[in-house]
């Protein structure tokens, strides 16, 4: 019995030590999570105005973002630094856009949108499902002490990213986005920032006269778009990717529907655009990239197929493959 005893105390050990580990990664993951979900209020529920630069392959853009909230809801403005400029206007329930060089102003409802800093969604709770979590170490951002976080992709289906956040406040000061080889697709990075109370309500005013008779009125969107179950499916989206969107849309002087899908895993989100063969433009099969952005091109008998989204070529390939319409 003592030399069984003797033997047990070694696995006693291991299985403790095990137990210990996965508890400690339970905890950073929650902890983790807390953080991303404090990165995510922050960018809805603070008051903040800075200069970002955008970065993706060879081209960097810099803009002005102020925003602004008070009792009666979320207010931004968006400033071009770079070439001609423009400038957008969202309030609760729309968006004005300004574009100088060609003096015309556009009008349309305010819709969901994830733009930096605001590129986290509310709920994160499936996130930790398809994205492994780590907090990382403290860094010095446009003045700012930041903490950062990593999400590492649990497949090849998705991008990682790594998130640095101001350490008092929560609010995203720089964010990457990283392909299988852990090279950066894009970036965005405060250069300049204020938080809290040199923001006001004027700061979020358009600095044009939307109503100027010099300035032309345009919608952005002259066609007609339908929620409606347009029959066409994806067989084989990759795990966490569910449809969050489907209608369809007519474009401007046209009478021919495309059909458009989006899915969404929380925060990778991928578009499926289906139209006919003889409506479409010239086009080339196969894949191709904006950016950071994978477009993958096919015909599925007479329709033009074309699947696109921030996120690996396997991702875009794979879901253009298995489109066809439901029950074929």
């Amino acid at each position: 019995m003592r030399r069984i005893s003797r033997a047990l105390k070694p696995s006693v050990l291991l299985l403790s030590f095990w137990a210990a580990y996965a508890a400690a990664g339970t905890l950073e993951q929650d902890a983790a999570l807390t953080w991303l979900q404090k990165i995510a209020n922050a960018a809805r529920q603070l008051n903040y105005q800075g200069t970002f630069v955008y970065q993706h392959g060879d081209q960097v853009e810099t803009s002005r973002i102020t925003h602004y909230v008070d009792r009666t809801g979320e207010y931004e403005k968006l400033e071009t630094l770079d070439g001609p400029k423009r400038e957008i206007i969202r309030s609760n329930t729309e968006i004005l856009s300004f574009d100088a060089e060609h003096r015309v102003v556009r009008r349309e409802k305010r819709a969901p949108r994830k733009a930096f800093p605001a590129l986290l969604p509310e709920q994160l709770g499936s996130l930790a499902s398809f994205y492994s979590l780590h907090k990382g170490e403290h860094e010095r951002i446009a003045g700012f002490d930041a903490l950062a976080l990593a999400l590492e992709p649990r497949d090849q289906f998705r991008y990682g990213h790594k998130l640095w956040a101001d350490a008092a406040t929560g609010l995203l000061l720089k964010a990457r986005m990283l392909d299988e080889r852990n090279r950066v697709v894009e970036q965005f990075m405060f250069t300049q920032l204020i938080i809290g109370d040199g923001v006001t309500r004027d700061s979020v005013r358009p600095s044009i006269n939307p109503n100027s008779p010099e300035w032309r009125r345009e919608p952005v969107d002259r066609g007609a778009t339908t929620l409606v179950d347009t029959g066409w499916i994806v067989k084989d989206q990759p795990a966490g990717f569910r449809k969050v969107l489907e209608l369809k849309r007519f474009k401007a002087d046209s009478q021919v529907p495309v059909v458009h899908l989006v899915f969404c895993d929380g925060l990778a989100a991928v578009s499926v655009f289906i139209e006919p063969l003889k409506a479409a433009k010239e086009f080339q099969a196969g894949l191709a990239h904006q950016g950071a952005v994978n477009i993958y091109t096919h015909a599925v008998s007479d329709q033009l197929v074309t699947v696109l989204g921030e996120v690996p070529p396997v991702t875009v390939m794979q879901m253009a493959n298995s489109v066809s319409l439901n029950g074929q």
